[in-house]
């Protein structure tokens, strides 16, 4: 099998921590796209995911699968015994809800604010994105707002519980990890009071599965433009 990806980038850091935990690493031949340059909107890339995006994996028979929840689902069930996904109905609704959630609330409305109310990646992208009009850097800011905003919910949520969508460890809590670290990393702040999500965040910083995943949570390197 083969991802496509960019190590240490926002969607790929999720796969990698789905194959750590899965303990599939052995098994992924890893290309790399560089995205700075727009590689994934090359006619290329486009031939094997039309949505122009990574992560993106390739089976060895030539099946493609692109977006991280669908990956994460394959990745997952390819032992039988799913444990990011769920087993039961009711364990599957939930996780698939919070990380959705988790997405809306907070990795999308970031990445809106990346590459509108910040310069982002750079040129290469930009034709790629909405076109500049007088208001673009106020509507990115907004939904940074947004994200930030929606930050106590999600802390009050995680009372009493381990993990996002329950006792264990899932698809979820892989997602609200991630979006928290590009966060920060695009110059959002967290709010320091959030006692419940700071707990929370140490207790997932600290799983074998997210310590010991191929390649860093998100590479400076690749976010050094918002500096720009």
């Amino acid at each position: 099998m083969k991802i496509h990806d960019r190590e240490g980038t926002i969607n790929p850091t999720r796969i990698r921590i789905v194959l750590a935990e899965k303990r599939l690493g052995d098994r992924i031949e890893f290309v790399s796209v560089d995205i700075i340059s727009a590689e994934q909107k090359s006619a290329t890339f486009l031939a094997k995911n039309p949505i122009g995006k990574i992560p993106l994996l390739e089976l060895d028979d030539g099946t493609i699968i692109s977006e991280s929840t669908a990956i994460t689902e394959y990745l997952d069930n390819l032992d039988g015994n799913p444990t990011l996904t769920g087993k039961t109905p009711r364990e599957k609704a939930l996780i698939h809800m919070w990380q959705r959630r988790a997405e809306q609330l907070l990795l999308e409305p970031v990445d809106d604010y990346f590459h509108y109310g910040t310069k982002g990646l750079g040129e290469a992208l930009q034709p790629f994105r909405m076109p500049d009009w007088a208001g673009r850097k106020e509507w990115g800011e907004r939904r940074g707002a947004f994200a930030v905003g929606n930050l106590p919910y999600l802390d009050t949520e995680l009372a009493g519980r381990a993990f996002l969508a329950g006792d264990a460890f899932s698809m979820a809590d892989i997602t609200l990890f991630v979006a928290l670290a590009f966060a920060e990393l695009a110059g959002l702040s967290i709010p320091p009071d959030l006692a419940n999500l700071a707990t929370w965040r140490g207790r997932v910083a600290n799983l074998p599965a997210v310590k010991n995943r191929s390649g860093q949570n998100l590479r400076p390197e690749d976010l050094a433009r918002l500096a720009a």
